[in-house]
């Protein structure tokens, strides 16, 4: 028999003359940064350290009492509990079309340009396999979601970064975006290019910098992948947080929605983060296509959690303010001053719920920063080179924990480093 697994990752030797090896893609990617952080805080609080996260967004409020309480209602019938359709039920499925409707005034067909997902990153995974092969080219924002790096090299694509800066607002630099385009078709012609464009990730509002969507951004991005022939997949989950203006999608743009896909989630605008309720909007062929992949992999979820997220797309104007705006607006201003109190500068003006600074010059690095934070302070903070290369010299704060419990992160930083 095989000895036990190794936990770094080499083979397993056996008894005999052979040796058990892990599939080749383990050698792209890493453990998960937060998977592996929070084992070492798991640690700490063990030996009674009393650790305060500010590091993941995880809304700490629960969802509607309506919500809750179709849930519930549901869930004690009995004919609750069989599997359910992949495409996701019609309640479903209408109640996300008219929440495209009244929110963003973008009209949708239920039945054929929505796919429900078990959340986002299940459907980069999915939209992956569906329009990617082997070896193709995917454009990733540096800083961007560590997923959809990863995602994408444990299926075997090219990543090709695109920048996004802080004196360019964050957003893409489209004379960069133009300038790979021109050098791949030059590779191309002379047959040296193992592979095309397929895809280009975006998101915004946007994670981790908070820089915020404009109709104009949007309206460049649906020109450029209309000119180069690629699918945008647009991850939406953030619009709602601290934001009191117009909410933005790109598939306000006229004909978006012929090369573009929006993800769109339930867990940061109904804090529902543990209910996996997402989903894509896009032509009805990209969500055929993807739904064959899916039903490949997964069935349907929970009919009473379908229902339940039916209800809260359906929450009051009320409700998104005081769980979207007031309360994270309270939290943004103690973040601020933890912010100040490192020493890091921010844009006031960013959105979302968290908030991304830049570290000062003394540090030679930003773990060298939230190390301290964190072994001193006993407070949890993000780095940013987790998001990126463009990251490194900057941090990330959770304004996801109530507010004492900022409170006490923000003493606790000030009497380590106002001394």
């Amino acid at each position: 028999m095989p000895s036990s697994p190794r936990p770094d990752g080499r083979p397993l030797r056996g008894s005999g003359a052979y040796m058990i090896q892990p599939a080749d893609r383990l050698s792209l990617v890493s453990e998960y940064y937060f998977s592996r952080k929070l084992k070492e805080v798991a640690q700490l609080n063990a030996q009674g350290k009393d650790i305060i996260s500010l590091a993941i967004g995880s809304p700490d409020m629960p969802p509607s009492p309506e919500t809750i309480e179709v849930l519930c209602e549901n869930a004690k019938k009995a004919d609750a509990h069989g599997y359910q359709p992949t495409v996701g039920i019609p309640e479903l499925r209408k109640a996300m079309a008219s929440f495209y409707k009244r929110w963003y005034d973008v009209e949708l067909d239920p039945a054929s340009e929505i796919q429900p997902l078990i959340g986002s990153k299940e459907g980069i995974l999915h939209v992956t396999l569906a329009l990617c092969n082997p070896g193709d080219k995917v454009l990733v924002p540096n800083p961007g979601y560590p997923t959809y790096t990863s995602l994408s090299k444990i299926l075997g694509q090219q990543i090709v970064n695109y920048d996004l800066k802080e004196d360019n607002g964050w957003q893409p630099d489209f004379d960069q975006l133009e300038k790979l385009m021109a050098e791949d078709k030059e590779m191309v012609n002379g047959k040296s290019s193992n592979g095309k464009y397929r895809l280009m990730w975006t998101n915004y509002p946007n994670m981790p910098t908070g820089g915020r969507a404009t109709r104009e951004l949007y309206e460049k991005i649906v020109a450029f992948a209309k000119k180069h022939n690629i699918v945008v997949v647009n991850d939406n989950p953030y619009s709602f947080i601290l934001n009191k203006d117009e909410h933005l999608s790109i598939l306000q743009v006229p004909g978006a929605k012929e090369c573009c896909i929006e993800f769109n989630s339930m867990s940061k605008s109904h804090n529902m983060p543990g209910w996996r309720v997402g989903m894509l909007a896009t032509n009805s062929t990209f969500v055929q296509w993807i739904l064959k992949i899916k039903s490949n992999i997964d069935s349907g979820t929970f009919r009473p959690l379908q229902l339940a997220a039916a209800q809260a797309y359906d929450n009051t104007e009320a409700w998104h303010t005081q769980a979207n705006i007031e309360t994270y607006a309270t939290r943004r201003k103690i973040a601020e001053e933890i912010m100040t109190t490192l020493g890091c500068k921010f844009d006031p003006t960013q959105q979302g719920m968290f908030l991304w600074g830049r570290i000062p010059e003394e540090y030679a690095d930003v773990e060298d920063l939230t190390e301290k934070v964190l072994h001193e302070a006993r407070v949890f903070i993000t780095p940013g080179f987790i998001f990126g290369t463009n990251g490194k010299r900057y941090l990330r704060i959770s304004l996801c924990a109530k507010d004492e419990k900022m409170q006490i992160a923000l003493e606790r930083i000030k009497a380590v480093f106002n001394k």
